[in-house]
């Protein structure tokens, strides 16, 4: 899944993106309300881990005016409150689950799988790559006998390009991507994702077109 975490704790924050990236998520990382805020009206994602005590912005504030534009991505907020009250406060802003600190990396890992579970419920977006189907939640590949082995990052990759609809993508979006936003990787790394995956989606006839420069663009064959 793609993750958006706001919390102002470095460390704190820090600690969360690397368990959360070891179990495979990508994580955009950011510290302040009023950047939040505009970041996630901007930014599309799978779910938001918030801390309610942020500089800049009050993280309940971001939460309301999440819901108040009708988005529905689940939200988990961090807090130090503990309070009943408290509690009830968040859940009755929009919350979809709620996380007093001190907590356990494997229980805040457990509460995320348990949102993704609630989000697989729902129908899912897939996208047809010629004789390809790309299930955009999942994400998978299937072709007609079965899934396509694909790693995620490479398939992270393709749903960028698949969600562009055949428009040009350039290498920086592609490295948010597979990263989150503000990471230090290389962007080198994604041409090599690239190269791999063009490999795998040649004898579908489907093809990655790259613009020197510019950046890449998912082209299917025609029959």
């Amino acid at each position: 899944m793609h993750i958006v975490l706001v919390e102002d704790n470095q460390s704190l924050r820090k600690g969360i993106a690397y368990r959360l990236e070891d179990d495979g998520h990508a994580v955009d990382q950011l510290e302040d309300g009023e950047e939040a805020d505009g970041f996630l009206r901007q930014v599309d994602c799978d779910l938001v881990i918030l801390d309610i005590n942020l500089p800049g912005r009050d993280g309940l504030d971001v939460l309301r005016a999440l819901r108040d534009r009708g988005d529905p991505r689940p939200v988990i907020l961090l807090t130090a409150r503990s309070s009943t009250e408290d509690r009830v406060l968040g859940l009755d802003a929009g919350a979809d689950d709620y996380l007093v600190k001190p907590f356990a990396m494997d229980e805040l890992a457990a509460r995320v799988r348990a949102l993704s579970r609630r989000r697989d419920v729902a129908p899912r977006r897939t996208v047809t790559l010629g004789p390809l189907t790309l299930d955009v939640e999942t994400p998978q590949l299937l072709a007609t006998e079965g899934p396509v082995n694909v790693p995620r990052r490479e398939l992270a990759v393709l749903v960028t390009l698949a969600e562009a609809a055949g428009t040009t993508v350039s290498k920086e979006r592609l490295l948010d991507r597979i990263y989150g936003t503000g990471s230090e990787t290389d962007d080198k790394v994604v041409e090599v994702y690239v190269s791999r995956l063009r490999k795998r989606l040649a004898s579908y006839g489907v093809e990655i077109r790259v613009h020197r420069g510019i950046g890449y663009a998912l082209v299917i064959e025609g029959p």
